[in-house]
């Protein structure tokens, strides 16, 4: 594959995971929004455990559909010939570990290498999410917390 072939493709499907992941956080924005409001009702510690719970397996459920279009994008590129070898791969570039014994050829390894950086944006709003998500409920469970000792 030649470098700008690799720069398409790795763009192409870059953006594919990219528009997955932000419909999936804008989906799960409104769902955690209505699910959270439903289970109001639950002590504050129950709700947070059961918003966080449910957004962290819907953002797991994001990631693993991306790493298997990474798999499935290395075999029919013909950049890898199996599919445990594809989905190791993709898994392993996806998350930046990187252990090294699969290597890309010459012809290949800038289209690897967008796996990569679509791991590391993903990853880094799942965190974002995450984040914004707990500051938003732990004051209300620790506030819960406060009261309950007080009495």
């Amino acid at each position: 594959m030649t470098l700008t072939w690799q720069l398409i493709w790795g763009s192409f499907f870059l953006a594919l995971c990219a528009v997955i992941h932000v419909v999936a956080i804008a989906y799960l924005t409104t769902i955690a929004e209505r699910f959270s409001d439903h289970v109001r009702r639950n002590r504050p510690f129950v709700r947070l455990v059961t918003v966080v719970g449910a957004a962290f397996i819907w953002i797991t459920l994001s990631h693993t559909i991306q790493v298997w279009i990474w798999a499935k994008a290395f075999l029919v590129m013909g950049v890898l010939e199996d599919l445990n070898s594809a989905l190791y791969f993709a898994l392993v570039t996806y998350s930046t570990v990187g252990y090294g014994d699969v290597v890309l050829g010459t012809g290949t390894r800038i289209f690897g290498t967008m796996a990569g950086v679509s791991g590391v944006l993903s990853l880094g709003v799942s965190t974002a999410f995450l984040v914004a998500l707990l500051g938003r409920l732990l004051p209300e469970a620790k506030g819960y917390a406060a009261s309950t000792r007080h009495k």
